[in-house]
C-alpha cells in the first residue's frame, strides 16, 4: 500500500501527506496549515493506527519466532536454477547452469551462482518439494501468500496480514512502525489485507534503500532536512492560535498527541530505522550497495526492532520467458550476496533464532528448457513442482524436505503445499491455527485452513521444526 492513498479508506496516510509532507515545498494560508494539521492528527488517532486496543483473543501457542522477513520473489524463479539443480538431465534441462556446488551441509548441492549462500547451508532448510499447479501469476501469488484457493465469496488476508493482526495490533505491539511493512513496492497481484480491510495493508517504503539517504515514502523526504522539518513544525504551532485557545480540549488533546506520534516517526528513533548511514560501511558493501542488498539490511534493522512482518518484494527479473541464463547470471549473484549476508548477520546478532526468513515465488519455470526463438533459451510458468527457503525462528537449518523427480517436473516425495509452510509459520509464531480470523459478516473463519476449506494439504513441516 502507497502512503498516497487516501485517509478515508483507513491507509496510513495520516503518517505523512496530512501531518506533514503538504507543509513541503507548496504554499498555504494559516488557515489551511491549521486546519490540515488538526485534521491530519486527529485522523491518525481516529483512523486507530496506532491503537494497542485488543482485537480479539491473545492467540494461544508457544511462540518461538517474534518476525518473518519474507523475500517475495516476484514473477517465480526457476527451481532448476536455484536450490533444485538437475545437472544429470541432460542439457535440455540444466543448460549452462550444469555443474551444482556443494554447500557446507554433506549431500546438499545447489546453483553455482550462490557460492555464499552454499556457505549457510547449515542455517537453512530447501522445501523441494512446494507444488500447488497454478501457473497464472494473480492465483499463484494468492495461494502462495493466503494459503487459500481463489474463488468464492471471500478474499482471504496474506500472512503478512494475518500475523500483523496477531503479533501487531492485538497483541499490544508498540512500535512506532507499522507492524506490516513492504520493501519498497507493494505486490499488486491481491489484496494483500482481504477481508480483513484496509487497516491490515502494508506500509510500502516506496524509495530506493541502495541510494544515499533512503526517502522512505511520508518519513524520509528527499532534500529536506530533520531541522527543516523541525522548524516548519515549530512555524505550524505559533500560527496555531485554535490550539491555545481551547486548551483542554479533549479532541484537540487528542490531535495533539497524533501528531507527537507522527513527528516522533520522523524525526526520532521510529525513523532512524530507515537510516542505513548508522551501519558500517564494511556491513553495507557485504550487504550490497543496491536495491535488493540494501532491502535485507533494512529488513534487519526492522526485525531488530520488532517488527512482526516485513516482505522485501524482489522485482524485477524472476519472469525469465526468454533470456533465462543470462538474466540468472546477472541477478542470482546479487540475491546470493543480500540473502547469504541477511542470514549471517542475524545469526551473528542473536536474531536469527527469534526472526523467520522465507524465501519463495509464486512457482518455479519449466524444467526444460526454450530453446527455440522467440525464447531463446526461457523457461515458462510452472506451479507443479518448485522450491522454498526457510531458516530461522524454529526452522532447523541444513535440512531438505521433499523432492522433485529426476527433471524437476512433478514432486517425487513429501508434497508440501502452502497452507503446509504458511501454518507452519503461524506455529512458530504462536499464532494459534484454530483462532478465528475477525470477518466482516461475522463468519466463523480459521486462522489456518483444512481440508474441510477446500485446500490441499501433506502436513506441517514437523520435520524442520
Amino acid at each position: 500500500m502507497s502512503m498516497k492513498q487516501s485517509a478515508d479508506d483507513g491507509s496510513l496516510k495520516p503518517y505523512s501527506e496530512k501531518l506533514i509532507s503538504r507543509l513541503r515545498g507548496t504554499p498555504i494560508s494559516r488557515r489551511q496549515a491549521v486546519r490540515r494539521a488538526l485534521l491530519g492528527a486527529a485522523g491518525l488517532l481516529l483512523g486507530d493506527h496506532l491503537s494497542l486496543r485488543a482485537l480479539a483473543a491473545t492467540p494461544s501457542g508457544k511462540a518461538r519466532a517474534r518476525s518473518v522477513i519474507q523475500i517475495w520473489m516476484w514473477g517465480g524463479p526457476s527451481h532448476l536454477d536455484t536450490f533444485d539443480p538437475k545437472p544429470e538431465a541432460g542439457n535440455d534441462y540444466s543448460g549452462p547452469l550444469n555443474q551444482p556446488i556443494p554447500t557446507n551441509v554433506d549431500g546438499i548441492r545447489i546453483c553455482e551462482l550462490m557460492p555464499l549462500l552454499a556457505k549457510q547451508a547449515d542455517k537453512y532448510s530447501i522445501i523441494r518439494g512446494m507444488t500447488h499447479g497454478v501457473n497464472s501469476h494473480e492465483t499463484a501469488s494468492y495461494i502462495v501468500q493466503t494459503a487459500r484457493p481463489q474463488g468464492g465469496r471471500d478474499v482471504f488476508p496474506s500472512a503478512g496480514a494475518v500475523v500483523s493482526l496477531f503479533k501487531g495490533y492485538n497483541a499490544g505491539y508498540q512500535g512506532l512502525i507499522p507492524p506490516y511493512i513492504v520493501l519498497t513496492e507493494p505486490q499488486g497481484r491481491f489484496s494483500e489485507a482481504g477481508f480483513l480491510g484496509p487497516r491490515y495493508k502494508p506500509f510500502a517504503t516506496g524509495g530506493d534503500p541502495g541510494q544515499n539517504r533512503f526517502a522512505v515514502e511520508g518519513v524520509v523526504a528527499p532534500g529536506i532536512t530533520d531541522q527543516r522539518q523541525r522548524d516548519r513544525r515549530e512555524l505550524l504551532h505559533k500560527l496555531n492560535t485554535l490550539e491555545h485557545a481551547m486548551k483542554g480540549d479533549a479532541q484537540l488533546a487528542a490531535s495533539e498527541q497524533a501528531e507527537k506520534q507522527a513527528y516522533d516517526l520522523i524525526l526520532g528513533d521510529g525513523g532512524k530505522v530507515f537510516d542505513l548511514s548508522q551501519e558500517r560501511d564494511e556491513l553495507r558493501v557485504r550487504y550490497g550497495r543496491n536495491t535488493f542488498g540494501a532491502s535485507c539490511l533494512v529488513a534487519r534493522r526492522l526485525a531488530e526492532r520488532g517488527v512482526p512482518y516485513i516482505t522485501i518484494n524482489y522485482r524485477g527479473g524472476w519472469d525469465t520467458h526468454k533470456d533465462n541464463f543470462r538474466t540468472m547470471r546477472r541477478r542470482l549473484p546479487e540475491m546470493d550476496k543480500g540473502m547469504a549476508a541477511l542470514l549471517e548477520d542475524l545469526a551473528d546478532r542473536g536474531l536469527l533464532d527469534s526472526t523467520i526468513v522465507w524465501w519463495s515465488g509464486e512457482f518455479g519455470r519449466t524444467p526444460k528448457v526454450q530453446w527455440e526463438a522467440p525464447w531463446n533459451g526461457g523457461r515458462g510458468h510452472w506451479g507443479k513442482v518448485f522450491s522454498a527457503v526457510v531458516a530461522g525462528g524454529g526452522f532447523k537449518g541444513g535440512q531438505v524436505v521433499g523432492a522433485s523427480d529426476v527433471k524437476g517436473e512433478e514432486v517425487k516425495e513429501r508434497p508440501v503445499y502452502p497452507c503446509d509452510l504458511i501454518g507452519s509459520i503461524y506455529d512458530l509464531l504462536g499464532i494459534d491455527p484454530d483462532g478465528k480470523l475477525p470477518h466482516p459478516q461475522g463468519l466463523a473463519v480459521r486462522v489456518s485452513p483444512s481440508a474441510a476449506d477446500g485446500v490441499s494439504m501433506g502436513g506441517r513441516l514437523k520435520e524442520i521444526m
